[in-house]
């Protein structure tokens, strides 16, 4: 009896702690355009372990799916902003960020309205 109630503990212990090969999770990366979605999508797809990768331009959002066995979200974020883009949690360095088209600087207000505006001429 004490050998199936060891067993036992085991397997929850093991199930408790296991790490999921399908972890769905958002972050927020900054961007405003076409390019940026292009570009973020690819720096985290390319990041091992991420099996999917959506970014959204209006929201600001990177929906993932990703193997945390692999990788985890500190990880992916470094790989975004290693292409220019700033997340919550890491941001670009200036190399970084000036690296990226002139058309896709968010950090720069007059950018931002330019595409606010584009957005909302195309909506009409």
């Amino acid at each position: 009896m004490k050998n199936v109630i060891l067993i036992f503990t085991l397997l929850v212990t093991t199930l408790a702690f296991a790490q999921d090969k399908n972890k769905k999770a958002t972050i927020e990366v900054d961007g405003v355009c076409g390019m940026c979605k292009e570009r973020i999508e690819k720096a985290a797809i390319r990041t091992k372990g991420v099996k999917s990768a959506v970014w959204t331009i209006s929201t600001h959002e990177l929906k993932l799916i990703f193997d945390e066995r692999k990788t985890n979200l500190k990880t992916i974020s470094k790989k975004v902003a290693s292409v220019g883009h700033d997340t919550k949690e890491i941001k670009a360095t200036e190399e970084q960020y000036n690296s990226i088209h002139a058309c896709c600087k968010y950090r720069d207000e007059q950018v931002r309205k330019d595409h606010d505006v584009e957005e909302k001429e195309d909506g009409q």
